[in-house]
């Protein structure tokens, strides 16, 4: 495997491969790649070069490294709470992330980052945008440089989106210092010293910073957003967090600004090219035309929507209307099997369910049978790579053609439920639980052969037991 990112390595022999782009650019003749100094060289049918390194790919699919862009990395200690497994978004709030804030010291914090991280790189992911809220006045540890640190270790794209509050949604009768707000210049001033620290603004940054206030309606005043949207663009940061997630979003917006959360959005100057928003599940048509008009973008999160009860979001309608589609798979305390594999797998199945729900027959006004095609496979892993590339602006990730970076994910075709597959290109998204061959970010070499270098998972796994059973001792009741 390549580790020198200035050598040459060639893929060759692989069945089939998706490039992410659009069109009939998804597919390509020939699926051999040559890599040289980081980036892709050449894509098709290619022969070995003197002194050229091979990686043999035979009976593997290759498609681009996934672009996770919304996640809250410090949630994989929280997977399956039975107090909130039940549980719609508010409540469960209340129940396990909010329950747990005061249990994260900097050993707990870092373990559970890496064990996000570990889970979507060996899942093909390459691209990780964490949106870190676990942040409060006086804080005995850095997070931020926490997060940056993990993904560093392991060889993986980090976009930190810096969350925080300075008011509180008061889900809990008292506030413990864990869970008061930050005044709104400390928020700034962090973000100024993470942009100057960790920012790098090229085509291909292993590290980025976001401003992200947690959620627009619930965690600043109106003239804060503005202030903080002001600051971050000033110092060329994108901006992120959650909206219209579920009813309580259009419930809060109409009871205090008698307008939808994507028009209180649009009167905060947030919207925009540089704008995405995690889940927007319930749109009503006017916020479907004012997102694609502006160029927003989305975060789709099937997996803890579905888990959550929060619905699916319209992301055929969105993407016609001309919002960018990215796919994440959110924290792992609202989606137990936090990985980008499956992820697109439900991407794929619960867009075409939400085009078959609404359909109509022709009796009715409406047009029979409908949603198979709303999307393909072929959508799906262009949202889950360059639509993701393109909402955190690295314009030079996120597809397989020449002069990208050479993040790549090469799935063999192993498993019983891809024996009989006609079309191999799309198993790992149809199917489901391809067995990574390997993972490249940057041409160097992140997963080999299903294993992480270096990772002995068991002892992983025997950390994870043991800090569950400290933070069940240490949760608020």
């Amino acid at each position: 495997m390549l580790n020198d990112t200035h050598s040459s390595l060639l893929i060759r022999g692989a069945l089939a491969l998706l490039s992410g782009l659009p069109g009939d650019a998804a597919r390509t003749t020939g699926a051999d790649i040559r890599i040289r100094n980081g980036a892709i060289s050449a894509i098709g049918m290619l022969a070995p070069e003197p002194g050229e390194r091979v990686l043999d790919a035979s009976g593997c699919v290759i498609y681009p490294a996934w672009v996770n862009t919304h996640h809250h990395l410090f949630q994989s200690l929280l997977k399956g709470d039975p107090k909130g497994i039940d549980c719609t978004l508010t409540p469960w709030l209340a129940a396990v992330p909010y329950r747990y804030r005061a249990a994260f010291d900097a050993p707990r914090f870092r373990l559970a980052v890496r064990i996000g991280l570990v889970e979507l790189a060996l899942s093909g992911c390459g691209t990780v945008a964490d949106h870190n809220y676990l942040y409060w006045p006086d804080m005995p540890f850095d997070g931020s440089a926490i997060v940056f640190e993990e993904a560093e270790r392991l060889g993986l794209r980090m976009v930190l989106c810096r969350g925080g509050q300075t008011r509180t949604r008061q889900l809990e009768t008292s506030l413990p210092k864990v869970l008061q707000p930050e005044p709104l210049q400390a928020y700034l001033d962090d973000l100024s010293r993470l942009q100057q620290r960790y920012h790098d603004p090229s085509s291909q940054a292993m590290r980025r910073v976001v401003a992200a206030p947690t959620t627009p309606l619930f965690s600043m005043q109106p003239q804060e957003l503005r202030d903080t949207a002001a600051h971050a663009r000033s110092l060329g940061l994108r901006l992120h967090s959650h909206l219209s997630e579920t009813v309580i979003y259009q419930q809060t917006a109409q009871m205090q600004y008698q307008r939808s959360p994507i028009d209180f959005a649009a009167s905060v100057d947030w919207l925009g090219a540089d704008v995405w928003f995690a889940h927007l599940v319930k749109l009503d048509p006017e916020d479907i035309a004012l997102l694609g008009r502006t160029g927003t973008g989305i975060a789709h999160c099937p997996q803890s929507n579905g888990r959550l009860g929060s619905g699916i979001a319209p992301v055929r309608a969105l993407e016609d209307a001309g919002t960018p589609i990215s796919l994440a798979v959110d924290g792992a305390a609202s989606n137990e099997a936090a990985d980008m594999l499956n992820e697109a797998h439900v991407a794929w199945l619960m867009a075409r369910a939400r085009g078959g729900h609404f359909a109509q027959p022709e009796y009715a006004g409406g047009n029979g049978e409908t949603g198979a095609a709303d999307a393909t496979v072929e959508d799906v892993v262009r949202w889950g790579t360059a639509g993701g590339a393109r909402v955190l602006g690295l314009d030079g990730v996120g597809t397989l053609q020449p002069g990208m970076a050479a993040d790549i994910a090469i799935y063999a075709l192993d498993q019983p439920r891809h024996f009989g597959l006609h079309d191999p290109a799309i198993a790992p998204v149809a199917s489901g639980g391809a067995t990574l061959r390997a993972l490249l970010v940057g041409g160097r070499e992140v997963v080999c052969d299903g294993a992480i270098p270096g990772l002995d998972l068991a002892e992983l796994a025997a950390q994870a037991r043991t800090a569950v059973r400290t933070l069940q001792s240490l949760a608020t009741s």
